[in-house]
């Protein structure tokens, strides 16, 4: 269901087709956010990019030049329904925390479990704690959206998706 944090929720794929630049048939494994279609669309038309925006044009993946590739460090995901709840997508792997800032931690590595079956986090101790310093950095406290646990000190993280 979207609005999940888990793959089926928040997994979409992107088709691209240009006669001439994208082969036929060609897939790719890059990982980025709706967000960097702006950067892309930019890039194209030869417009800079504003500042202060965390959008990264993929153009460099879809002419396959994968040395000029720029990557998102993480993303970052939260819903404040039911009590809130926020993931972060860091290489292969995506933590998702239930409630959010007091809830427990689940760890998945997405290149052996895309199914996010078999939480791994008991097992990487050291993954979880850098998880959670990115979603608690990344999180943007906001008036209007208040939630369980949130602190005063939350800080404004980069390269995160809200």
């Amino acid at each position: 269901m979207k609005r999940s944090l888990y793959e089926g929720g928040i997994r979409v794929p992107l088709v691209a087709r240009w006669p001439g630049r994208i082969k036929a048939g060609e897939r790719s494994d890059h990982v980025g956010y709706f967000g960097d279609l702006f950067a892309t669309v930019c890039e194209l038309t030869g417009q800079k990019l504003p500042a202060g925006l965390d959008s990264i044009s993929f153009l460099p993946e879809l002419l396959r030049r994968a040395a000029n590739q720029a990557k998102h460090d993480f993303l970052y995901w939260e819903f404040y329904e039911q009590g809130g709840r926020h993931a972060v997508r860091f290489g292969n792997y995506k933590a998702i925390r239930e409630p959010m800032f007091t809830g427990n931690i689940s760890l998945y590595d997405l290149a052996k479990d895309i199914g996010e079956t078999r939480d791994i986090a008991a097992r990487h101790p050291h993954l979880v704690a850098k998880a959670a310093r990115m979603m608690d950095n990344a999180h943007v406290n906001d008036p209007a959206w208040k939630v369980r646990g949130q602190t005063a000190d939350t800080r404004v993280g980069s390269n995160s998706i809200r």
